[in-house]
């Protein structure tokens, strides 16, 4: 029976691939690595009683030396390293990204050499190792095009794809990278592309308080969305499907403006009797989207087999009512912007 080792196993995509992974009949054991042990992201999924088939240990990716010794104790047959610092955590400190996404991963691959049953490594990397829109004349970009990431992010990520094709080279053990982009939907509650979440939940906050909460987003253009939920199910497909050698996939989505975005948002919103509270809008003068968008996604599609692509406007409503539910029990965390 597989026993999967997953690092940033309590955030956001972590959690939600946890939940699927669960699913699976294939999965024996969950070691789930994490530096706080906070389980709260994935009660969001798994309720609170939380399945017997999960192990908690403290591990922190920066403690290389911790590294090693945790993951031979585990002994897994599959890994997914999704911990890391986030983008905005990266421009803040650049030493510390530097040392947690790519020394940490690397701590982490030659930890992993050495493991007898290994047999996949899946690297959680981001569609930040492209460059920006205006760098591609195609329509799609495909996982082919030149790379040249727009911040720190976005290098180290890079660099963690190297070193995951390195560990292949030197152990030929089945080796997945899948570059994500915006996620959007419950548990999405940090990193620079949070907002499109950020304003669903401005909508049920409000309809549950009766007040309007108005939501501008920070940025404008185009953006690339992937449900939460697909996310999670893309991780564990990758993770537990057969596939041989050394692959890098743009995770599948949909790319349309972020203005026809807030648009499905309000339009949803109104079919759920929340219209009245949806006041979306995109700030003033906001600097492009950072990060490439019109991905093209029939590299993962054609080599891995049924992988959900949920619409945005269903994602919408799905999470419209997520949110709604949580905020109703008090549990929906939600910051208003300050005026």
């Amino acid at each position: 029976m597989n026993k999967i080792f997953i690092t940033g196993g309590t955030g956001c995509i972590g959690s939600v691939t946890i939940y699927k992974l669960l699913q699976s009949e294939e999965v024996g054991k969950i070691v789930v690595a994490s530096r706080s042990n906070n389980t709260a992201p994935l009660k969001l999924w798994l309720g609170e009683d939380l399945d017997p088939r999960l192990e908690f240990v403290t591990l922190d990716v920066s403690n290389y030396s911790e590294i090693e010794q945790v993951l031979l104790e585990v002994n897994p047959t599959h890994i997914i390293h999704l911990g890391a610092y986030q983008s905005p955590d990266c421009s803040r400190d650049h030493i510390g990204g530097m040392e947690i996404n790519t020394g940490g991963s690397m701590a982490l691959f030659d930890a992993a050499e050495k493991l007898p049953n290994l047999k996949r490594f899946v690297f959680a990397s981001s569609a930040a190792i492209y460059g920006m829109r205006s760098m591609y004349s195609q329509e799609i970009i495909s996982e082919e095009v030149p790379l040249a990431p727009p911040n720190h992010y976005g290098i180290w990520k890079l660099a963690g794809e190297h070193l995951a094709r390195l560990f292949y080279d030197n152990t030929k053990v089945s080796t997945v990278c899948l570059r994500i982009n915006t996620t959007y939907g419950k548990g999405r509650d940090k990193g620079k592309t949070s907002a499109p979440t950020n304003a669903l939940k401005a909508i049920t906050m409000g309809a549950v308080s009766g007040e309007v909460m108005p939501f501008e987003m920070p940025y404008q253009g185009r953006e690339n969305y992937h449900f939460v939920e697909d996310v999670g199910a893309q991780f564990a497909a990758v993770t537990i499907q057969s596939f041989e050698g050394f692959g890098a996939f743009n995770i599948q989505g949909e790319t349309i403006p972020i203005k026809s975005f807030l648009e499905l948002a309000a339009y949803e919103a109104e079919k759920l009797g929340m219209g009245n509270f949806a006041s979306l809008s995109i700030t003033n003068n906001a600097p492009p989207n950072l990060f490439v968008c019109d991905l093209d996604h029939t590299k993962i599609a054609s080599t891995f087999s049924n992988l959900p692509l949920t619409t945005i406007s269903e994602g919408i409503r799905k999470s419209l009512l997520e949110f709604k539910a949580m905020a109703e029990k008090g549990t929906l965390e939600y910051s208003k912007p300050a005026s």
